[in-house]
């Protein structure tokens, strides 16, 4: 597929090359892992990356594949969007309509936690009540701590004093999101995962049944000899 200037007709395009190698099998695995999307082509995360690279970073493109509503255009999305170029309202909006797991985490994981703004959506959206916003604020905040090697230890100290905080959301995936951001910043460096330590004891110490779940499957993987061996190398 050779890209075209016009966004409208790369859409189509892109659709296209989509349904081609969609599949039923691929379509009813998604529920296997907990996904559950209205329009789907059942196509592996493996096509999808590769075409992906076909296309390059193209902003208006990724605005017209989420507006599809297509799982698949959805992620790709994620993909060839321009970080630079992705405003408040965007963010909003997308995090919004996410309708699974699997859109939020890869939106948040490949391209919102590149937007300047990342930090402040965090905060943000660890208050909303939607189950998929909330996820993505936990889903961001575990993101930035594998991929942003530039910021201090403060901002994800406070990440972690707004994880205590949700960590009574008893849904299925807000505690599962809570709990990826949780390890995720106490893997960053020796200082933090002794401040995660201490909040996942908390957690585990708790009369709430989801924090003590969150707090011991964290504790587990904090003080766990792999991870101590990581960072004792960094």
């Amino acid at each position: 597929m050779t890209k075209v200037a016009a966004a409208a007709v790369s859409v189509e395009e892109a659709l296209a090359w989509l349904e081609r190698r969609g599949s039923k099998r691929e379509r009813d695995g998604l529920a296997r892992y907990g996904i559950v999307a209205k329009k789907a082509y059942g196509v592996p995360i493996a096509g999808i990356q590769q075409l992906a690279r076909r296309i390059g970073t193209d902003h208006d493109l990724a605005l017209a594949l989420w507006d599809s509503g297509w799982h698949e255009a959805r992620l790709l999305a994620s993909f060839v969007d321009d970080p630079s170029r992705v405003t408040s309202a965007q963010m909003d909006r997308w995090a919004r309509e996410f309708e699974n797991w699997g859109v939020c985490d890869t939106v948040c994981f490949k391209l919102f936690d590149r937007v300047p703004l990342a930090w402040r959506k965090v905060t943000q959206w660890s208050g909303r009540r939607d189950e998929f916003v909330k996820r993505g604020a936990f889903a961001l905040l575990a993101s930035l701590a594998l991929h942003d090697k530039e910021t201090g230890d403060a901002p994800f100290r406070r990440g972690l004093a707004l994880i205590e905080q949700a960590a009574t959301d008893e849904r299925n995936f807000v505690k599962k999101g809570v709990n990826w951001a949780l390890r995720a910043v106490g893997e960053r460096n020796t200082a933090l995962n002794a401040a995660a330590r201490e909040v996942a004891e908390r957690l585990a110490a708790s009369d709430d049944p989801t924090a003590r779940w969150v707090g011991k499957d964290a504790l587990r993987a904090l003080a766990s000899p792999a991870v101590r061996k990581r960072l004792a190398k960094r």
